[in-house]
């Protein structure tokens, strides 16, 4: 199998995207405490950093809905994070031959992982946790 890329060439995207991940939030956070100005005064170490003094109570209720469309969200947001990996090994022939089970149970199991999302949501909607008040 002349011509043909190793395994481990596969996994260089994935190791850049680590590196990458690792990186960037780590430049950002130092970029910001070097760029910050730091001049602390009375005012702004005050309640408000604006200086302006409280004019009601801070605790606010919000409505239910606010969390439950957040729940949904995460959840189908988790789902499409678990798709990617999925897809990628699922496209690419030579990852396939690490696969423990098969790509049979493979298709299987993201199949049964979507429909029990479905299920979810349409749960939600019948129980109307996705009308906005």
């Amino acid at each position: 199998m002349a011509g043909e890329p190793m395994a481990v060439d596969y996994y260089i995207p994935l190791i850049i995207f680590m590196i990458m991940g690792a990186i960037v939030p780590i430049a950002a956070l130092a970029a910001v405490k070097i760029i910050a100005p730091l001049k602390p005064s009375r005012k702004k170490r005050s309640t408000y950093e604006g200086g302006l003094c409280p004019v009601r109570d801070a605790k606010i209720q919000y409505s239910v809905q606010y969390y439950l469309f957040a729940i949904v969200f995460v959840i189908f947001d988790v789902e499409v994070l678990f798709l990617y990996p999925w897809i990628y090994v699922y496209a690419n022939k030579a990852l396939q031959q690490f696969m423990v089970f098969g790509m049979n149970n493979a298709v299987f199991e993201m199949l049964l992982f979507i429909v029990v999302l479905l299920v979810g949501l349409v749960y939600a909607v019948k129980k109307e946790a996705l009308r906005w008040v």
